[in-house]
């Protein structure tokens, strides 16, 4: 089999153009001379695979958008399945290809294995969080069956995230997001009749009347989201049966749920229209208060809609975003990096989210270390939803939304952060359950798959060793 070719001219001079800068610039940073990427620009000379490394280290959310069409290959399938963090060490471009190229069969047999590995992963999270649900309730609860529907989707729905598109074009028209105004007009379109009432439920819609009452005590963003929730429920209520009908899910609730998060989802990408809101968020380096006032939308709504930016040969850069109670329960959880939350049990309590929800109105940065040694930046700010009444306490807790260090120049909040520094780093784990951190001074208990040793004669923080597995 012939070596293959690839020419990626247009695709180097719009990703140089996307971030402003100049050949000798691009040049420096991919490692080569401002003449050779000239003659790559002009497909002069081919795209090697060493070269391809080079663009997917310098900039990798960027090529991931703009590599040819060509380059969806063995190789590159082969790459991705073994730039697994569970698989010590990396392989360079070159051998990549070569492999894929002299053992096609090998290599396809290798991808098919490590997809099957990390199906697997996900099953057994989901049965170790359900073995936790059966011992406390007897069974695995609808809103899990339907958190796990959206976790095994990636957190992106296209079709419902595409016609959610067309309709704030068509409603908005040249502003970023549709306002309160045009939606309720849309709706009198429709024969909905709208109403802003003190007190009551959120939001109430009377199906035979056409007619929804809305809350007039609640946040503007909060009110202005219940109001795109509705309409996107009536645009696009076909769709979203038929997704809920297709779903295997078990219960009737569990349906019912995921037609709720299914319109919640179909809100927010009414709200940030995907490619006005993806575009925004990188020139603003996912600076989430600039956003927020972009498109009239809260902190956490901003957050959220970060997670779901999924959508393929248009992906925003991979974050991890989750909310955090009081009482430490991770009540929204999602993550398109390599970072996975606990399933079962509380998050690390070295992680900067439980600070934020102690400490309200201000972002929280945090660089972190899991135990696979990826790291993280990550924020974290503490929110109160006021409740209107004395009698009736405000909800708190905390929204986190992070980024794997490797893309920190993405991300605003890095800015101040030593990047490079072991002793500004923190080393966290999902839970203490399953960390194997052995010196960690505020584990909580041991890890369920590890020993421990204890010695009578001599206490330190942590009254126990923990056995090398």
């Amino acid at each position: 089999m012939a070596n293959r070719r690839l020419f990626a001219g247009q695709a180097l001079r719009t990703l140089r153009q996307r971030r402003g800068l100049k050949q000798a610039d691009m040049a420096q940073a991919l490692g080569i001379s401002a003449p050779y990427l000239s003659q790559l620009e002009s497909d002069e000379r081919h795209l090697t695979p060493a070269l391809a490394d080079a663009l997917r280290a310098a900039f990798p959310v960027d090529w991931a958008d703009l590599a040819p069409a060509d380059g969806e290959t063995l190789a590159d399938a082969l790459r991705l399945a073994l730039a697994d963090p569970q698989l010590a060490g990396s392989v360079p471009g070159e051998q990549t290809e070569r492999l894929a190229r002299q053992f096609p069969a090998f290599a396809e047999q290798f991808v098919a294995l490590h997809g099957l590995f990390a199906h697997s992963r996900q099953r057994l999270e989901m049965m170790d969080e359900t073995i936790g649900a059966n011992l406390a309730s007897g069974g695995r609860l609808p809103w899990e069956e339907v958190r796990d529907w959206f976790h095994l989707a990636n957190n992106y729905v296209d079709r419902i995230d595409r016609d959610a598109e067309r309709l704030a074009h068509e409603i908005a028209g040249e502003e970023a997001s549709p306002r309160v105004r045009s939606m309720q007009q849309w709706l009198r379109r429709e024969g909905v009749s709208v109403e802003w009432k003190s007190g009551g439920a959120m939001r109430r819609f009377d199906a035979a009347s056409r007619h929804i009452q809305l809350d007039s005590n609640q946040p503007l963003e909060s009110g202005r989201f219940q109001l795109a929730y509705q309409v996107a429920a009536l645009a696009l209520s076909e769709q979203i049966a038929g997704i809920v009908a297709a779903a295997p899910l078990q219960t009737e609730a569990a349906r019912h749920l995921l037609t709720v998060g299914l319109g919640n989802y179909a809100a927010g990408a009414l709200l940030m229209p995907y490619e006005r809101f993806r575009t925004a968020a990188r020139t603003l380096r996912h600076d989430i208060d600039r956003l927020r006032q972009l498109f009239h939308t809260s902190f956490e709504q901003c957050c959220h809609r970060l997670s779901t930016l999924q959508r393929p040969q248009a992906r925003g850069i991979p974050v991890f975003f989750c909310r955090v109670d009081m009482a430490g329960n991770i009540t929204k959880r999602h993550s398109a990096t390599r970072l996975q939350f606990g399933r079962f049990g509380g998050a690390c309590p070295l992680w900067i989210v439980h600070e934020a929800v102690a400490i309200p109105d201000r972002i929280h940065v945090q660089l972190a270390e899991m135990p696979d040694g990826i790291r993280y930046v990550s924020i974290a700010k503490g929110l109160v939803k006021p409740s209107g009444s004395f009698y009736r306490p405000p909800r708190r807790y905390a929204v986190a939304l992070g980024c794997e260090a490797a893309l920190a120049d993405e991300f605003v909040y890095a800015d101040g952060l030593n990047l490079k520094s072991e002793e500004a780093m923190t080393r966290i784990g999902i839970s203490c359950r399953i960390c194997p951190r052995d010196r960690c001074d505020q584990r909580a208990f041991p890890p369920s798959d590890r020993g421990i040793d204890v010695d009578p004669s001599q206490r330190d923080l942590v009254p126990y060793r923990i056995v090398e597995g």
